[in-house]
């Protein structure tokens, strides 16, 4: 059945999918303290254009990250959220404006980099006044998020290093994602595109990433703490080795080797 709940050339087989599939890579997110949302957006690229992509991805992470910042509320480093969120609206306006230059793939390349350095170099990650530093953050990832679709892995190791504990981790990148998806939909004027047709589909994979929030949450409260940290570390270096190999392949740096 095409158009399911009038939404354009969505089935009611892929509405489903869809859902699965935001379930699960929330639990993944919240498991791991990274890569849920850039699953998702790779699921869904197959399915959407990307003038339609790109916003509904933001309101469904949005939806993600709010919902997961209330279930662990009383976890998030809450001195964080005024410098993070005055950096954000700062780095979303100046995206939007300023930006136009710069090759996706040399970004790509530098955000592959800095994510190892910051990863394995623990006193980078740490330097400075906490909330200048997080001040400085916002602005640069919610830059970079219009941009790019990896400031969630940019931001993760910079949380890291300021959380004693998964919980504080988790819950601490989403609210201060969730404060960058909301400066980036407004500085971009999202809410107003033409995607009214698509509200069921998002309203419905929010519903699906609540509910892997909340079984990613009960499941991270078993996780030995020892565990998520060689899990998060781990796939923060498959991620920002792919960015690098991604940034190598659109180069074109090797071509007749793969």
């Amino acid at each position: 059945m095409e158009n399911f709940l009038g939404v354009p050339e969505v089935s009611l087989w892929l509405t489903i999918a869809l859902v699965i599939g935001a379930t699960i890579t929330t639990f993944l997110g919240t498991v791991t303290g990274t890569a849920g949302g850039l699953l998702l957006l790779a699921c869904m690229t197959f399915f959407f254009p990307l003038p339609v992509l790109i916003p509904m991805h933001t309101f469904i992470q949005l939806g993600a990250g709010t919902s997961r910042m209330f279930m662990m509320w009383r976890y998030v480093k809450k001195n964080l959220i005024l410098p993070f969120a005055i950096g954000s609206v700062i780095g979303a306006f100046a995206g939007a404006q300023i930006f136009t230059t710069l090759p996706s793939e040399i970004l790509q390349g530098i955000l592959g980099v800095f994510i190892l350095v910051v990863l394995y170099t623990p006193k980078l990650g740490a330097g400075g006044p906490e909330r200048l530093r997080f001040g400085i953050l916002g602005g640069v990832a919610t830059f970079l998020g219009i941009f790019v679709s990896a400031t969630g892995t940019f931001l993760s190791p910079f949380i890291a290093h300021a959380s004693r504990d998964r919980h504080i981790h988790v819950s601490t990148m989403a609210t201060l994602m969730a404060i960058s998806h909301i400066a980036k939909l407004v500085a971009f004027g999202f809410v107003g595109m033409a995607i009214g047709a698509y509200l069921p589909l998002i309203v419905l994979m929010i519903l699906g990433t609540v509910a892997g929030n909340w079984i990613g949450q009960r499941t991270l409260t078993r996780m030995p703490e020892k565990l998520f940290r060689r899990i998060f570390q781990v796939l923060l270096t498959l991620l920002a080795l792919r960015l690098l190999v991604g940034a190598a392949l659109d180069a074109g740096w090797l071509d007749g080797i793969v």
